[in-house]
């Protein structure tokens, strides 16, 4: 078989209600609060991560909030200095680690498994660590702060602020743990998707018929797995610096200081890009949909991709123009910094290619789409210019820098991730949002963000620094301030109306169905919610434009087995089938690991001996997991000798 011409399959009629009832019975063999800790579906596991990451974002946006209202005049006794660094850093901690990468990442592990048709993650069980492991590290870092012990050097811990002789306590050693469990999540989560893609994928799904969201989101896994690694050997590098008296750092014993920033903003540039690349994703489905047309130059769209993640670990040194890095490596950071805007440039003009040539359909998330590439547009430019060295010496480190940022992360993540929660909406509840409320939600949001951020490019540009809690009247920065106050203020505004629409849709929306926008992908193939088992059979894909290509009915593959919870693998490059697999069964093995791994990374940032105990306790859920185990499922005796479970289609 190959792409171009798919497998000989039955059109059956509709699926036999029992086989539906088996399947449930199949992949939801357990119930009750045991079944909550011990679940491995993927659905169940993206949505924890989801409302985990909606809880972060609220408290990282109080904690803006805070940082606002101690500016909004000057010489202000809101919260004093100590305070106000633990706000600050926080802050940033939390929108960078424990909401934008990882809520990008749920996304696309609710979707990605539906998207190509699959019934499960490639790894459930893997999976739901990552999830036990981030929300440990999640709550570490939080208990920290609400006991006067939150981080305080900034959410970039600069050395030497960061390091022992400036930040005694435990204070920067909480927030480098917490780096070591995101970034297990995350490198997880990235394999999760990479596997899933790849060897999941329905059968005819070739790689030039995988829709964008999927490319978005397997290039953004790749990025994870060779960016990650360098912030946590940089925060090792903290930790033992800290911990056992190390000098990775330390000038004065042979270390280097400079290099936490080298190996830092190596992470923490393509991290902007592991945010943003998602959130393509999220564009190109939505333009799709709401055109009635596939996106205008798919392989262009897709190198785009490519190319932008291969740039994005070219870029970092710009966030060091204003260190010792030689000028002739400045000049080439600098070209690199400005041609990345190219590829993006490229996408953009795709969309509106897109729009322009189909018939555009009004709703909430195309107008999210819109307020994305205007507000991102800005940020883009603003990009190219701190992207010069001469302009950055003098901007560098002032609200100029956070103005941009904004622009960029709000611009390039929330509005996208807007548009994505109102078209996703009705396949994870089965009812629509609101769309007067999302359009209310949509202008707030959109004049908050420009009120706020707009202003801090003059604040910069007269001289405001980044992390002061508080300035001179004489400064003359009072006004710009209080305007940027009262921004926020409107995008609280526009924050509670999205959660008043999201309460009332969750239980009193609209009845959305299985297909509500008449899109192309495979994830609306099925019911609004998806079942447990998501498919009852594989989907076969004959053309890049999904459902679209199909009349009033989907041709499937039969063949798998209702009574155990079997997936079909597929070849890498055009998705011929080649295996039928047995997934795992739930268990609380992911569970207990998490816990034990918490206790490990906790402890021993108070003594050594937490990783020895750790390492040996970690063999008790590990047995757990991966000891082979007689199954329990209906029938089992009478398939003993008759199936294998790599038995060639």
């Amino acid at each position: 078989m190959t792409a171009a011409s798919p497998p000989v399959i039955d059109l059956p009629p509709a699926v036999d209600p029992a086989d539906h009832a088996r399947l449930r019975r199949t992949y939801e063999p357990i119930r009750g609060f045991y079944a909550w800790l011990a679940s491995v579906d993927h659905k169940s596991i993206a949505k924890r991560y989801i409302a985990t990451c909606l809880v972060f974002f609220a408290l990282g946006g109080l904690e803006a909030a805070v940082i606002r209202a101690q500016l909004s005049r000057p010489e202000n006794g809101l919260v004093g200095p100590d305070t106000y660094n633990q706000v600050f850093t926080m802050h940033g901690t939390t929108m960078m680690f424990l909401f934008a990468v990882p809520i990008m990442q749920a996304m696309g592990l609710y979707l990605v498994p539906l998207m190509v048709g699959a019934k499960e993650t490639a790894f459930p069980r893997l999976n739901a660590l990552g999830y036990w492991v981030f929300l440990i590290g999640g709550v570490f870092i939080y208990t920290g702060f609400f006991l006067n012990a939150g981080a305080d050097a900034g959410w970039f811990a600069y050395v030497p602020l960061s390091g022992p002789e400036y930040s005694s306590g435990k204070r920067v050693d909480i927030w480098a743990q917490m780096i070591t469990f995101t970034e297990i999540a995350a490198l997880i989560a990235a394999l999760q998707t990479i596997a899933t893609v790849l060897k999941l994928r329905a059968p005819g799904m070739s790689l030039n018929r995988m829709p964008l969201f999927l490319w978005a989101q397997l290039v953004t896994a790749f990025m994870v797995i060779f960016a990650m690694p360098s912030v946590a050997t940089g925060s090792l590098f903290l930790s033992f610096d800290r911990l056992v008296g190390s000098q990775f750092y330390n000038p004065a014993e042979g270390g280097d200081a400079l290099l936490w920033q080298h190996l830092f903003w190596f992470f923490g540039h393509p991290e902007v890009y592991i945010i943003f690349i998602p959130a393509l994703g999220f564009i190109s489905q939505i333009v799709t949909t709401f055109t009635r047309r596939p996106v205008v130059g798919y392989p262009v769209m897709v190198l785009a991709l490519l190319v932008t993640a291969f740039m994005s670990f070219g870029l970092w040194v710009h966030h060091m123009f204003a260190t010792t890095v030689p000028q002739l490596g400045s000049t080439f950071f600098t070209a690199a910094s400005t041609l990345i805007a190219v590829p993006t440039g490229v996408q953009i003009f795709c969309w509106i290619a897109t729009l322009w040539l189909g018939r555009p359909v009004w709703r909430t998330p195309l107008l999210f789409v819109m307020g994305f590439i205007a507000v991102f547009t800005i940020g883009g430019l603003t990009g190219v210019m701190v992207a010069s060295v001469p302009f950055d010496l003098q901007a560098h480190d002032s609200y100029f820098v956070v103005a941009h940022l904004h622009y960029v992360l709000l611009g390039g993540a929330v509005f996208p991730l807007f548009a994505a929660f109102y078209y996703w909406f009705p396949k994870i509840t089965g009812r629509l949002m609101n769309e007067r409320l999302g359009r209310w939600n949509f202008w707030l949001l959109f004049v908050g963000v420009n009120v706020t951020f707009f202003p801090m490019h003059r604040l910069g540009l007269e001289g405001m620094t980044r992390r002061v809690y508080t300035y001179l009247e004489s400064t003359g920065w009072g006004t710009l301030n209080l305007v940027s106050s009262v921004g926020a203020v409107i995008i609280v505004a526009g924050m509670a109306v999205f959660v008043v629409n999201l309460a009332r849709s969750w239980r009193g929306g609209a009845v959305a169905g299985a297909n509500p926008w008449d899109a192309d992908t495979l994830e609306w193939a099925t019911s609004s919610p998806p079942p447990p088992y998501n498919f009852a059979d594989p989907i076969v894909v004959t053309s890049r434009s999904g459902l679209w290509a199909y009349g009033d009915e989907i041709p499937v593959l039969q063949g798998l087995r209702t009574d155990l919870p079997q997936v079909l693998v597929t070849t890498v490059m055009d998705a011929e089938p080649v295996l039928r697999h047995i997934h795992p069964s739930p268990t609380i093995a992911p569970f207990v690991m998490a816990v034990i791994i918490g206790a490990m990374l906790i402890g021993g940032i108070f003594t050594p001996w937490a990783y020895p105990a750790g390492l040996v306790a970690i063999g008790v859920p590990w047995l757990m997991w991966a000891w082979p185990r007689r199954r329990s499922y209906e029938h089992q005796e009478e398939l003993k000798g008759t199936f294998s479970l790599e038995a060639p289609i």
